[in-house]
């Protein structure tokens, strides 16, 4: 079967969906972010921190790659993968990529206690910085086909809505 791929920002309910998604799908669930992670020894903050956001972008970069090459795959990216269009590209090659929308006060709320963040640091108005993040990616994301607005739906509600673009778009 073809990949899922979920993008969106930080706090749209890409990773938790996407779990059930795969389990309701009986298909591997990957977490880009927990393989960078599981790679390096290291959480994505101490990557940024040691090596810098630009040597994270090429790992992810290498990863999506990997994961463009493979099937059966329900795979939640990192918030930044739109940054780079090759990534969404190489996706979509082999995938239907469903972008989860969600608007800066509710990415807020779902990321306010949150220590793993590491372009919201330590701020303390990280709700201004959402915003401004999610103002600089906006047409990125909303450049994606396949898109639903998370910001009032719980997971259960989000993945129904996921699969059924998913088994649309597949055919299935």
């Amino acid at each position: 079967m073809k990949n899922l791929v979920l993008v969106g920002f930080m706090g749209s309910g890409k990773t938790e969906a996407g779990k059930l998604a795969a389990a309701r799908l009986k298909m591997t669930f990957v977490d880009m972010d927990e393989v960078i992670e599981r790679r390096h020894g290291q959480t994505i903050s101490m990557i940024f921190e040691a090596k810098g956001e630009t040597f994270f972008r090429l790992q992810e970069r290498a990863l999506v790659r990997e994961l463009a090459d493979r099937q059966d795959r329900v795979i939640a990216t990192g918030g930044g993968v739109v940054l780079n269009p090759n990534n969404l590209r190489d996706f979509s090659r082999t995938g239907i990529v469903i972008c989860c929308w969600v608007d800066a006060k509710m990415a807020h709320e779902r990321t306010k206690n949150t220590k793993h963040r590491p372009l919201l640091g330590d701020q303390t108005d990280r709700l201004m910085r959402i915003e401004t993040l999610l103002a600089e990616r906006q047409h990125l994301y909303k450049a994606i086909p396949n898109r639903i607005d998370t910001s009032v739906m719980g997971v259960e509600q989000q993945t129904d809505e996921i699969l059924r673009i998913y088994k649309q778009q597949a055919g299935l």
